[in-house]
């Protein structure tokens, strides 16, 4: 009974000092800061890692603090340039806490810095791009233009135990009416350069086709006129071999022509023609050796064969 009872003893004594040590201390890990708060004000500041004691609550409570980069997405607005025209510009910024006993005394908590730093932003934002045109913003000078802004919030968000580490401007833009507007102007400048760029092609093309087609008519006539001395200087040739065929043998010559006249002349079904049957053109009917008419050569006798040698005597 005894020893139930001291192990009962003994586990209610475990459990409470378990509570105890759980209420009486805290962890901060490599990611946080941590404020130390005895009955609403700031008792101790904790920065590094570890394992702390505190009194149990509600004498002393803690307040944790991200020590990492925190994001923070700003609305579009819609600011006038120097050059007058009307911007629609949407940024982002960066920042961590750097000072956690000032930032909580500042403004306490995240959602509140959220809200302050986005009115110091969007301020500067507004300040530094009205001294600056739209083609330095979105062309020239946007580096430039994102430093200035970053120092200008890093001087007045210092106050507020928070350090800026970059403003980005993610876009800038016209309103959607004057892009529309913008984009048609754009549209009828591109058509405009296309319809010359296209007139011009047509005109070098055109020049080039006519020049093509003198050079084809040069060299055609150029080739022709070769072609035309070529066939000259075959037919003189060949009058030139017909000439001397004829002066060899003339009765071959005419027999020659006449075998061309014949298969020239008479074709099954192209022509008809009515000769009487001693007319000179058809003298070769009866044969190669077939005389002329009058007046015409006699075909040369043959050759006669060479007398036997007569026999020696002894």
């Amino acid at each position: 009974m005894n020893g139930s009872f001291l192990k009962a003893a003994l586990l209610v004594v475990i459990v409470a000092v378990a509570v105890v040590f759980y209420a009486c201390t805290f962890i901060v890990s490599q990611t946080q800061s941590a404020l130390v708060l005895r009955l609403g004000a700031v008792r101790a500041v904790k920065t590094e890692p570890g394992l702390y004691l505190k009194w149990f609550a509600p004498i002393e409570t803690v307040t944790l603090l991200d020590n990492r980069i925190l994001d923070l997405d700003l609305p579009a607005q819609e600011i006038i340039a120097s050059d007058q025209k009307r911007l629609v510009v949407d940024a982002f910024t960066r920042y961590r806490i750097s000072d956690p006993l000032r930032f909580y005394q500042a403004v306490n908590n995240i959602p509140r810095a959220n809200s302050q730093l986005s009115s110091i932003v969007n301020g500067n934002v507004r300040s530094v791009l009205a001294e600056a045109s739209f083609v330095a913003m979105v062309r020239n000078e946007r580096a430039k233009l994102m430093t200035r802004i970053r120092d200008d919030v890093n001087r007045e968000a210092a106050r507020f135990g928070m350090t800026v580490v970059d403003v980005r401007l993610r876009r800038v833009d016209l309103p959607a009416a004057n892009s529309a507007a913008v984009f048609q102007r754009m549209q009828t400048d591109r058509q405009r350069e296309a319809a010359e760029a296209r007139a011009l092609g047509g005109q070098q093309a055109q020049e080039i086709r006519a020049r093509a087609d003198r050079e084809a008519t040069v060299i055609v006539a150029e080739a022709q006129q070769h072609a035309d001395e070529i066939r000259g200087q075959g037919e003189g040739e060949r009058n030139r071999v017909f000439a001397e065929a004829f002066g060899k043998d003339p009765e071959f010559f005419a027999f020659y022509r006449s075998m061309q006249a014949y298969e020239a002349s008479i074709k099954p079904g192209d022509t008809r023609m009515v000769l009487t049957p001693d007319s000179p053109f058809f003298q070769f009917f009866n044969g190669p050796n077939a005389q002329r008419g009058a007046g015409t050569t006699q075909a040369p006798a043959a050759p006669q064969a060479p007398a036997a040698p007569a026999p020696a005597r002894p």
